[in-house]
């Protein structure tokens, strides 16, 4: 959200692109105004599976309310949404039903794993749990706790954000980018 700030007798929106503005106009570059439309529209995608669902919840409840951050939407349709919000215990037999679900959303796609099961596989060190979702696709956020607070889960929803924000139009297209899909066998 833009709030106005005072200096040198200018009032200036934090959160704005910059770029040149007169009286009823402003003009500044494309690729800063798609940045911060995509920051600021993220539709998150919950893949709950156990107790960090519980707390994604309390996220979207009207006392912490996530859709201040632009995240009104929550979808449940992978090609509608551009943020994986990965939740809880993964089983393994569940890695390529997450690869799946990833390889179904547009480009382009963020990625955040939430608690410790997500992240590293918790308190289940077995032979059926997967040992962190970055065994089977790219984590851009990491969120620990077991389960973390809402207050950690809007921490790491601004996370996303300013990654979304940084992030360039061309990045997805770049060398480094595809290289990092190959490693995880995604074309």
């Amino acid at each position: 959200m833009s709030r106005p700030v005072q200096y040198n007798n200018h009032i200036k929106f934090e959160g704005i692109p910059e770029g040149y503005m007169g009286e009823g106009f402003m003009a500044t570059n494309l690729e800063k105004v798609v940045s911060l439309a995509r920051k600021n529209s993220i539709w998150p995608l919950p893949f709950a599976t156990s107790c960090c669902g519980i707390e994604f919840m309390a996220t979207m409840a009207s006392h912490y309310d996530l859709a201040r951050f632009g995240s009104e939407r929550v979808g449940f349709s992978p090609r509608q949404c551009d943020l994986l919000m990965v939740m809880g215990t993964i089983a393994k037999k569940m890695g390529p039903i997450v690869k799946q679900v990833y390889l179904q959303m547009a480009e382009p796609r963020w990625v955040l794993a939430m608690g410790a099961c997500a992240c590293s596989g918790g308190i289940f060190d077995s032979y059926s749990v997967l040992q962190g979702i970055d065994q089977v696709i790219p984590v851009d956020v990491y969120i620990p706790g077991c389960p973390p607070r809402p207050e950690a889960v809007l921490d790491g929803f601004m996370k996303i954000q300013d990654l979304v924000n940084a992030e360039g139009l061309r990045r997805r297209h770049s060398d480094q980018y595809k290289e990092l899909l190959t490693g995880y066998g995604i074309q």
